[in-house]
């Protein structure tokens, strides 16, 4: 774990002085395109996701969120997340969900600008990761995916509050609890590094008593959450938004 902690000092020195860079690392359709556009990495992953992708555009062209509120994007557990503008609705400036399911965290960073950056939020949260690690990356490339994700969204918004809900323990994915419970670690150390970041422990109670995941937060397949289990994410993460501490009961609580 010492070498692990090492590794998190050193990846942050390094990314952080790429940071007023990043910008052209993250390609995207805006005002014209850039050399980093013919990155093949970038390419795949946007004809990948092409109509998840084409489907947030017709939506903005419906209703563009205002600038000022908090952005949630990630894999199908923010996606799956249908009421979250009614669960976060006293968030100043509300909240948009740019989940899109089976996405990765190295997906997130190739899109922060298309998914976060446009939106012009005062706070991000993030949740990605597990579908990296079950596809063979190490905690430590989950952590380099993140730290690119981080330094494209402070490249243009020095100033959003960036918020990373750790790793979730899924029982389909219990074979991998070693390895989500290492990537929590870095990533928390790494935010340590980072001003204006924090890290949404989520994980803990997720898990029961014998210190393995709760069933009853999960759907038959193991691996999204039934209503409790977001009911249990909305307890965890309203104190963490703006306006978020108020008294509310969460809508996905209503039949």
């Amino acid at each position: 774990m010492k070498s692990a902690l090492a590794a998190v000092v050193l990846l942050a020195a390094a990314l952080a002085s790429h940071a007023q860079t990043a910008s052209a690392a993250f390609p995207y359709e805006a005002d014209g395109a850039t050399a980093a556009d013919a990155s093949s990495e970038y390419l795949a992953a946007k004809a990948r996701w092409h109509n998840e992708l084409a489907a947030f555009a017709r939506a903005d062209q419906e209703r563009l969120p205002p600038p000022g509120g908090v952005v949630f994007v990630g894999s199908s557990t923010v996606r799956m997340w249908t009421r979250l503008s009614q669960d976060f609705a006293r968030v100043p400036g509300g909240v948009v969900n740019r989940g899109f399911g089976g996405s990765t965290l190295a997906d997130c960073s190739l899109f922060a600008r298309e998914l976060v950056v446009r939106y012009k939020p005062r706070q991000v949260v993030v949740y990605a990761g597990d579908n990296d690690l079950a596809e063979g990356r190490t905690p430590l490339q989950v952590l380099d995916s993140f730290a690119r994700f981080a330094n494209a969204v402070r490249a243009e918004l020095p100033d959003a509050r960036i918020s990373f809900v750790s790793v979730k323990p899924s029982p389909s994915r219990e074979q991998l609890l070693p390895q989500i419970r290492e990537t929590n670690h870095v990533i928390s150390a790494y935010l340590n590094l980072l001003p204006n970041s924090e890290f949404i422990d989520i994980y803990t109670p997720m898990l029961g008593a014998d210190g393995r995941p709760r069933m009853e937060l999960f759907r038959g397949d193991r691996l999204h959450m039934t209503d409790a289990g977001y009911r249990l994410w909305h307890s965890v993460i309203a104190s963490h938004l703006p306006g978020g501490d108020a008294p509310a009961v969460p809508a996905s609580s209503l039949p």
